[in-house]
Parts: C-alpha cells; sequence; structure tokens
C-alpha cells in the first residue's frame, strides 16, 4: 500500500512538473440546439477588401487576384487609395493655368472593377501636383503621392464635381449610389501634412463631402478614414454643427497598434484584442454621437501594420480572423482587411513572394493560409446561435444546417520580419460537440488550416525559401497553397469530439 502511495505522489509531482503544452488541458464542452432561436450575422468581415493602389488594378495579375478573393468570399467593394495620383493622368492644367480632366484610365480601372462584380469604394485621393500647396509634401511610399492641402479650394472642389459626375454620366446614377465616397486617407498621421491636421483635415473634408452632394444628395459620402481609431467624437461633431452631409464613419485599425497610440493609456492590448477593443470604442461613441445610429465602416484592419511573415503570410491568421469576427459581431457594418493581394508596392516591386506582405495572396496568385481561412470562414451561416466559448462560432444557414467553426488561438512565433520554420508552440485544444435536434449519426463535413492543411509556407520552407522561384517551383507551391481536402464524417450518438493544434483553424459543417 505504501509503495503504491509512493508511485501514485511520484506520478503526480511527475504531471506537475511537466511544461504547460505536454499538459492535455480538459476539453471545451459545446451543447448546440439546433433549432436554438438566434440573431442575424451578416458577413460583414468579407463585404470589401483593400488593395494596391489605383493605378495597378489594370494589371492582369491584380485582376487575376481580385477574381481569386472574389471566387472565395463574394465580397462587395474594394478599396484602394490614390485615385488621383498623376499616375492616372486624371488631372493637369493648361498653359493658361485651367483644368483638364482626362478619364482614360480612371474609366478602365473602374470598368475593370465592375467587370469583375466589384463595386468601389471610393477613396478620394491624394493631391495631383498641379493643385498641390506643396508640390514637396511627398508621402514615402515608393510611389510618392503628395499628401498636402489644396492651393485653390474652388479649384479642389470643382474637380470633385467633375469627377463624381463623370461617374454618374458613365455607370448611372442607381449603380453610383451603392458606391461609397471616403474622403482621403489617415489625415491624422503622415499622409496628410495640413497643420493643424485635424482642423486642415475637416476643412478638406467640408468642401469635398458638399461637392459630392451637388452632384447628387443620394450619393454617399464619409470620413474621417482615420488611423488607430482617431478623431471620431471630434469628427461628427464637427459635422453637426457645421451642417456638413456625412453618410458613414470610417477609421482603420491594425491589431499591433499600440494603446498609447489608440486609447492614451501605458497598458499593454494583446494583439488578439486590440481590433475588438477598438471598433467597440468607436461603436460607442457613434452611439453618444448626434448621429447614434451611424454605419461603422472599418476601411482598414489586419493583425498587424508591419511585414511580418510570421503574422500575414502564416496560420496565424486562420484563428485570429475568426476571434476577430467573433469578438466584433455586431459593432459594424463593414471591415475591409487590407489587403486582398501583394499586387501592392507601398515599400517598392515585391523582391520574395513570402516577406510578410498584407496580401491574402502572394505574387504569383500563391495562395496564402490567410485566403484559406476566409474561404473557410465564408461557409458560416447567417444566423449566430449563442454559445460560451471564447473559440467557437455556432451558425446556422437558410437550409437549417450548422456551420461551426473552432480554433485554437496562439500568438505569432517569430518578432518582426524574422521567420520561424519550427511548429506553433501550444497545446492542441478539444472540442467535444453535443448536438440536439439533428439526427444522431448525421453528417459532418470538416476542414482543416493547420501546419499541415492549406499552409503553403511550409512547402515554401522545404524549398529553401527561394526568392525567385521557378516554374517548377511555382507549380509546387501552387499545389501546396489549395484549402485542404474536407474530411468526412459522422455524429455518434448526437456527439463528435475534434481535436484542433496550435493555431489551427477547423469548420464543420453538419447537415
Amino acid at each position: 500500500m505504501q509503495i503504491k502511495r509512493s508511485i501514485g505522489a511520484l506520478l503526480l509531482c511527475a504531471a506537475a512538473a511537466l511544461p504547460a503544452q505536454a499538459q492535455k488541458p480538459a476539453a471545451t464542452e459545446l451543447h448546440i440546439d439546433a433549432h436554438a432561436a438566434g440573431t442575424p450575422f451578416p458577413h460583414f468581415w468579407e463585404r470589401m477588401f483593400g488593395s494596391g493602389r489605383a493605378i495597378l488594378t489594370l494589371r492582369e495579375s491584380y485582376r487575376d487576384d481580385l477574381r481569386t478573393v472574389h471566387e472565395a468570399t463574394g465580397f462587395e467593394y474594394v478599396r484602394f487609395h490614390a485615385i488621383f495620383h498623376d499616375e492616372t493622368g486624371f488631372f493637369s492644367l493648361d498653359a493658361n493655368g485651367k483644368p483638364v480632366y482626362n478619364f482614360s484610365y480612371i474609366d478602365q480601372i473602374y470598368d475593370g472593377l465592375l467587370d469583375n462584380g466589384v463595386k468601389p469604394f471610393v477613396e478620394l485621393s491624394f493631391m495631383p501636383k498641379a493643385l498641390a500647396s506643396d508640390p514637396n509634401a511627398l508621402h514615402a511610399f515608393w510611389y510618392k503621392q503628395n499628401v498636402s492641402a489644396p492651393k485653390d479650394y474652388a479649384m479642389w472642389d470643382e474637380m470633385i464635381r467633375q469627377f463624381t459626375q463623370h461617374l454618374v454620366d458613365r455607370y448611372g446614377l442607381d449603380e453610383v449610389s451603392q458606391w461609397y465616397f471616403e474622403v482621403w486617407n489617415e489625415p491624422n498621421i503622415d499622409f496628410w501634412v495640413g497643420k493643424p491636421a485635424q482642423s486642415t483635415y475637416f476643412e478638406l473634408y467640408d468642401h469635398t463631402a458638399r461637392a459630392v452632394k451637388q452632384v447628387n444628395p443620394r450619393l454617399r459620402v464619409g470620413g474621417p478614414a482615420t488611423a488607430q481609431a482617431a478623431w471620431v467624437t471630434d469628427f461628427l461633431a464637427h459635422t453637426k454643427q457645421q451642417g456638413v452631409p456625412v453618410d458613414f464613419v470610417s477609421s482603420h485599425i491594425y491589431a499591433n497598434d499600440t494603446a498609447k497610440d489608440v486609447f492614451k493609456t501605458d497598458e499593454q492590448i494583446p494583439r488578439d484584442q486590440m481590433v475588438y477593443r477598438s471598433v467597440k470604442s468607436i461603436h460607442d461613441q457613434i452611439a453618444a454621437s448626434p448621429y447614434p445610429a451611424m454605419p461603422l465602416i472599418m476601411s482598414e484592419y489586419n493583425a498587424t501594420y508591419a511585414n511580418e511573415p510570421d503574422v500575414t503570410d502564416s496560420i496565424y491568421m486562420g484563428p485570429w480572423l475568426a476571434n476577430t469576427i467573433r469578438q466584433c459581431d455586431g459593432l459594424t457594418q463593414m471591415m475591409s482587411y487590407w489587403a486582398l493581394s501583394d499586387a501592392f508596392e507601398e515599400q517598392g516591386v515585391v523582391k520574395t513572394p513570402f516577406y510578410g506582405g498584407y496580401g491574402l495572396i502572394a505574387a504569383d496568385n500563391i495562395i496564402k493560409p490567410a485566403l484559406n481561412a476566409f474561404s473557410m470562414l465564408h461557409r458560416l451561416g447567417g444566423t449566430r446561435l449563442a454559445n460560451d466559448s471564447d473559440a467557437t462560432l455556432v451558425t446556422r444557414r437558410k437550409d437549417g444546417s450548422l456551420v461551426v467553426a473552432l480554433w485554437n488561438y496562439a500568438p505569432p512565433m517569430g518578432t518582426g520580419a524574422t521567420y520561424t520554420s519550427s511548429a506553433p508552440a501550444g497545446p492542441a485544444r478539444s472540442f467535444d460537440l453535443s448536438l440536439t435536434h439533428v439526427p444522431l449519426n448525421a453528417h459532418v463535413t470538416l476542414q482543416r488550416l493547420d501546419e499541415n492543411h492549406g499552409n503553403v509556407l511550409k512547402a515554401y520552407d522545404a524549398m529553401g525559401r527561394p526568392a525567385f522561384p521557378s516554374l517548377r517551383q511555382l507549380d509546387e507551391l501552387h499545389e501546396a497553397s489549395q484549402p485542404s481536402t474536407p474530411e468526412t464524417l459522422h455524429l455518434t450518438g448526437g456527439r463528435l469530439r475534434v481535436n484542433v493544434p496550435s493555431q489551427g483553424l477547423v469548420v464543420l459543417e453538419i447537415k
């Protein structure tokens, strides 16, 4: 008896000494009633995507990527910078200083979107150099856009009217009234050099919004398009006081923005909480404003604003995205993931397929794990059923089938631009599902995203991470980048256990 007690004590001590990842946590119990009441669950996270600047939309590689993302998500809108950049050839002055408008590339840009089933979310930026108050106020981006105020607001106003009227004349009011017109981009940081930044941006907004509405009151215009969830309260107070039109609020947030920049505090907000915290803050500011029902559009969001391969290129995006959707449900009408494609040149011409670019698709149309995550989560139903788990979304489709997302969040492995090829640290997570009002042996389809499923980086790492893959290597990468093959399962007595590895995402469909 004493020997058995000693052995038992030794085993307990050994278990206590095991590292956290070696100890199996208790399974998460999920009780799902297929007939339970639910709440509407519009797919706000995939209605819009950002992309590289306007001129890139004329490239076939861009349009290939746009079609790939549209097929996976059915998204409605795309947003990009610099429709007024000189490279579009839109605005110039003649020898007498009179404006000349050239819509050749403008039409090709918007025709290309509409031909592929996507509407423009029109960011009215940046300043044509001929209209700039400071021609030398060039941003650090590779394409060197001008970020100064107009030298002549009467000329700016007329440019906005001419631009907007042309769109209505070409595409029709019924079409263009479904678009959005957003004034500028991130005027609270280095995309605007007006001094003071806020008051001079408000002046730009006032002129621009009124010019758009002069074309037709049905057109939708909004702002302030700020970085770091800034200025919303002041913006809405200003528009109310001055009687300036506003149809929506837009702002941006990235998961590695700091609390100091966003909330003016010294707290450390984890990467899986920052987007939610910021969206909730703006939502509450709107509710307390003169426009409590004003739509909120987060016209940029992502897990990082930097180039971090172990974030945007990796399987980390699966659980991060799912958790962000879970948290932000009901707080915003639309969120625009930045960006749909690495046909993107803010830091210059892309030098290698996987450098931590923002896109869902790497160069040469290689699908990243992030797009596989979007594709999987696109299958979620339009009604959300309540549950207590912080790693679960339970939804129901119109046909009554259930779609359940399960994930196992863990922080990124690398730091900054460092790539870490080792498997994500942390234990697997188990989920025990118990379902009612479905057949006890119901058919289940299960799809995975994790280190070994839908993860092109594993293949890229295995081939030595070539900067410029050969055609043979590209074929291998295209094959490795595809979504994982769904598994076919059945419930057993109305139950199912699912194991999800660290940084893994699983989506179940229960017919």
